[in-house]
């Protein structure tokens, strides 16, 4: 295989042409898989030594480029220290200076990108794939209120006479400065949300129900009921950074996963596939068949892509 051709695909800026000539010959021979995983890793380091090597002071401004509305800031994240993500956020500039009253903004992450954003208060928010977040360009009521379908991680700045609120398809969250991560995506079963620093309220008013969280706690729907566990594995949130973290998973939920990640159907006609279990970290941008090839490795299947339909079948 072309080094070249390797190098344009691990970097993200293979033609889809050029990605299909990969995939067969990732799927020619085993061995290929391991050269390429091998050539990918040495990338990682070299990207990894790029991100902590020191920034001249005439650059710094390059790698800190905002796009502001007002007093609003978003900034695009960075994909392993060379992607920056490109979706299109539509705002409405024409603000009248004497209207006090607040615009409502939406921005959506498409499939396999994040996105991060500082809104007006300073909160830091960071939104994972097929993620729609809406809040205002200014915050004027007594709270903060936002809302979110999908997944987000935010890092709220505190203040006591305003409680950060961010709304979802079946409960809300309410905070008033904290660490916390909510996975709500509409149509989805998955509601959870976990607490790495502070404290948050989530609540239904329709249920009647409120549940309270300390650090390091996490609480999730199941039958229709609020509970509430330990956070098991922290390295999950690092899908922030560009990472997507399985442990000790069974491929059936890594499945959903890919599936809401990537916006691709896949139907698994294999199903003892489904009994195994998995633990590994993949990159935002690697795409949803370099991990089935990766899966491979150590799982007998097979698998064909339907373009025209969108659809992959695992056998």
């Amino acid at each position: 295989m072309n080094q070249e051709l390797l190098n344009k695909y691990i970097a993200g800026d293979a033609t889809p042409e050029e990605k299909e000539e990969v995939a067969r010959w990732l799927d020619a021979d085993k061995k290929n898989m391991k050269e390429f995983l091998a050539l990918r890793k040495l990338y990682d380091i070299s990207i990894w030594q790029q991100e902590f090597a020191p920034v001249a002071k005439d650059n710094l401004s390059l790698g800190n480029k905002r796009w502001t509305l007002r007093s609003a800031s978003f900034e695009l994240a960075k994909v392993a220290a060379i992607f920056i993500l490109a979706f299109t956020i539509v705002y409405s500039f024409l603000i009248n200076e004497d209207n006090d009253s607040a615009k409502m903004q939406t921005i959506f992450v498409p499939p396999g990108q994040r996105a991060e954003l500082t809104l007006t208060d300073g909160t830091k928010v960071w939104l994972n794939a097929k993620t729609t977040f809406t809040f205002p360009d200014k915050f004027t009521a007594n709270n903060r209120r936002v809302t979110l379908d999908g997944e987000g991680y935010f890092d709220v700045t505190k203040n006591p006479e305003k409680p950060f609120i961010v709304n979802t398809e079946r409960y809300d969250i309410k905070v008033m400065g904290t660490e916390f991560n909510v996975t709500a995506y509409s149509g989805s079963s998955v509601f959870e949300t976990s607490l790495l620093k502070g404290a948050v309220e989530v609540f239904s008013p329709a249920k009647d129900t409120k549940v309270s969280l300390e650090p390091h706690m996490r609480t999730y729907e199941e039958n229709g009921i609020l509970k509430k566990d330990t956070i098991e594995h922290e390295n999950y949130f690092l899908w922030k950074e560009g990472l997507i973290c399985f442990y000790d998973e069974p491929v059936d939920k890594m499945i959903k996963k890919l599936q809401l990640y990537y916006d691709v159907k896949i139907d698994v006609q294999n199903k003892t596939l489904l009994n195994n279990r998995y633990s590994g970290k993949f990159r935002t941008k690697d795409s949803v068949e370099h991990v089935l090839k990766v899966l491979q490795l150590n799982n007998k299947f097979s698998y064909e892509k339907d373009n025209d339909r969108n659809l992959i079948t695992i056998k």
